[in-house]
């Protein structure tokens, strides 16, 4: 049975290309295309897709937040983000949100299939470039009690203490 997929990409071009570079293969069925997120979480509890491949700079509502919502009613779709943004808000945000990888569009025609298989079986694909700066990220922390949080980092982790889960609106990151 193929990889049900769906892609959000709000530029037309990148979105028929990610379609036509899917189709390729038996192995993937690419359910449903769009441009903007509005109906995300209809289109998700429609589709039941396997896999979201969603861009971050999106019309309306933005793929962070299409993310936090299909969390909130579907916690097993596997969720790729793909986007030009790599700077630590966008990544970790996303990764609070409940992406489970994060790639790079310009690494789109090499590591597509490769980071949808990996996520697939339990992996977490990054680019290159998003791994290094989350394993620096990590290294980083200071021994000792100052990890130098901001304070929504801290707000989060008092909710997680809490008994709080990652997934429910009263921590979604805003």
């Amino acid at each position: 049975m193929p990889t049900g997929i769906l892609i959000y990409e709000d530029n037309s071009s990148l979105r028929e290309s990610l379609c036509n570079l899917l189709m390729l293969s038996e192995q993937y069925d690419v359910l449903g295309a769009y441009g903007d997120c509005q109906d995300v979480v209809q289109q998700i509890k429609q589709f039941k897709p396997d896999v979201v491949l969603m861009d971050i700079d999106m019309p309306g509502v933005n793929g962070i937040e299409a993310v936090k919502r299909i969390r909130i009613t579907d916690k097993e779709t596997q969720i790729i983000m793909l986007t030009v943004f790599d700077d630590n808000e966008h990544v970790y945000e996303a990764l609070f949100a409940g992406a489970n990888g994060y790639l790079l569009k310009k690494y789109v025609s090499d590591k597509l299939t490769s980071s949808i298989e990996e996520v697939l079986h339990g992996g977490a694909p990054m680019s290159p470039s998003i791994a290094r700066m989350v394993i620096s990220h990590m290294q980083g922390a200071p021994a000792g009690n100052d990890y130098q949080l901001t304070p929504r980092e801290k707000e989060i982790l008092q909710s997680l203490s809490k008994g709080n889960s990652p997934f429910q609106r009263a921590i979604v990151l805003s």
